[in-house]
């Protein structure tokens, strides 16, 4: 059971996802939290990581690093993307059960599910076919962590869950031009395209793909939830059962971000996945859902994004 004065270690606590989860702990009154950055710990590094754990002996892990980027950095830094991931959540889960850690939460991504599986897609949907080939080495990393919290339950009895992240979004996102995902990335160049007065802004792909979008706070407190009250086997996928086309999601951003030229689709360009949306009814079921709305979510991204890039990178 999580105490007020629990040690919890939150792995990638200067993430998006990882911020989000510390914020909440603290707001619900979590005051022995333990955080480390990258460059104090490399968790990559498995000697590092063992020494960690020996001498901070967490009660509870929320493991939320990962090398994350949008369909270009995926595709581009394959082998970054497969090794770096792999090496984290090895390292984490397995000096976790060596220092008797009650109980971690791995988050995954719903990358893990084939690029043409059934849609909404239940979590019992995983390894039921090919994945996305642009993304293939990420989703393989992430079904590996899955695996692993398995697999340490099964043979050591290990309280390890998964959860399965839908795309997300929010404080703290990465706007970097190449590196981010598609609702960071639409802020971004639709809010330059209005400071530099442009007439057109041009869209990778055809804008027909559906997407769901969880905003992060909301997938912070669906991880507490589960931390307090979840203790399967099976993943939990985590999203709010409602998708939009790329293209709405575009005429969105454009309206609060401000732009009026046009939108031109390149349909050269990749389009991902057809379709994303997750069945999250069994998570519904132990009464969470979503609180933050699709268009609120976006205004507060924004106003995030011109606090801490646009005032300081131009």
């Amino acid at each position: 059971m999580m105490l007020p004065d629990s040690k919890i270690y939150v792995a990638g606590h200067n993430g998006m996802v990882g911020s989000a989860i510390v914020r909440l702990l603290k707001k619900a009154g979590f005051s022995n939290i333990v955080t480390r950055s990258s460059s104090e710990l490399d968790m990559r590094n498995q000697a590092g990581v063992n020494q960690f754990f020996q001498s901070e002996k967490p009660d509870f892990v929320f493991l939320a690093a990962a090398k994350v980027g949008g369909i270009l950095a995926n595709d581009t830094y394959r082998a970054e993307f497969l090794y770096d991931n792999i090496m984290i959540e090895a390292n984490v889960i397995h000096a976790a059960y060596m220092s008797q850690v009650q109980k971690l939460l791995f988050l995954g991504s719903s990358c893990i599910y084939p690029k043409a599986s059934q849609q909404p897609i239940k979590e019992e949907y995983l390894l039921q076919g090919a994945l996305e080939p642009t993304n293939e080495p990420y989703a393989l990393a992430k079904i590996a962590g899955l695996k692993l919290c398995e697999n340490y339950r099964r043979q050591y009895g290990c309280n390890f869950i998964s959860a399965m992240p839908t795309n997300l979004y929010g404080v703290g996102d990465n706007y970097h031009p190449e590196n981010s995902h598609v609702l960071p990335a639409l802020i971004r160049k639709f809010h330059f395209a209005k400071e530099n007065q442009q007439k057109v802004v041009e869209l990778w792909g055809s804008g027909t793909p559906k997407r769901e979008f969880l905003y992060v706070d909301d997938l912070a407190s669906a991880c507490l939830l589960l931390m307090k009250s979840y203790d399967g086997m099976d993943p939990m996928n985590v999203g709010v059962g409602e998708d939009i086309s790329i293209s709405a999601l575009a005429e969105m951003v454009k309206e609060i971000t401000g732009f009026s030229g046009q939108i031109v689709w390149n349909t050269e360009m990749p389009d991902g996945t057809p379709r994303k949306l997750l069945d999250v009814s069994r998570l519904s079921a132990m009464g969470w859902q979503a609180s933050i709305a699709l268009k609120e979510g976006i205004q507060l991204a924004y106003t995030d994004f011109q606090n801490q890039i646009a005032s300081t990178n131009g």
